[in-house]
């Protein structure tokens, strides 16, 4: 038998599914309260790097109109980081019995259903500062371009429950094409 290329590199393999399913029970879920933490840590370090580059700008080539662009970026943030919490409330999704509804926005506001047996991939992903604070992003993706769902803001462990019922519910729910 030839050898293995990684033989040996790994003492267990890490099991994908968490064992724990959802009930399609039509509850609203939130998100996780982290996430406004998140994305105030990011916002920030955003207003930080504007105001360094302006400052770079303005002293090493004497371009003082800098600071106007700058000032309205940071305005914009700051307003951002102001309806941060009422746009975290307003994310949500649903597992009904056919569908997962998600909901998101607070003026404009955006709610789709997305069919378990239209489902081609369910995809977790996780930023260096989301894994800091514990968060992650769920995205559905469908044939549509247009119904491609992103969760953002979920605990690890609720994303991976989350995925893990929408793979074995659409896996029993296949429509054809």
């Amino acid at each position: 038998m030839p050898p293995v290329l990684d033989a040996g590199t790994y003492e267990s393999l890490r099991t994908p599914r968490s064992g724990r399913a959802l009930a399609l029970d039509g509850v609203w879920h939130q998100i996780s309260p982290r996430y406004v933490v998140s994305q105030y840590v990011q916002n920030a370090i955003f207003i930080v790097l504007a105001f360094i580059a302006a400052l770079v700008l303005a002293l090493a080539f004497a371009q003082t109109w800098v600071w106007i662009p700058a000032g309205v970026l940071v305005l914009v943030d700051v307003f951002t980081l102001i309806i941060l919490p009422r746009q975290a409330r307003a994310l949500g999704y649903m597992l009904r019995a056919d569908d997962v509804v998600f909901r998101r926005g607070i003026l404009w506001q955006r709610m789709v259903a997305v069919p378990y047996g239209r489902m081609q991939l369910v995809d977790i992903t996780q930023g260096p500062l989301d894994r800091a604070f514990g968060i992650s992003q769920l995205k559905m993706v469908t044939a549509a371009a247009t119904t491609g769902v992103q969760i953002p803001g979920l605990t690890q462990e609720a994303a991976e429950v989350l995925r893990d019922t929408l793979i074995e519910v659409a896996e029993t729910r296949r429509t054809g094409l």
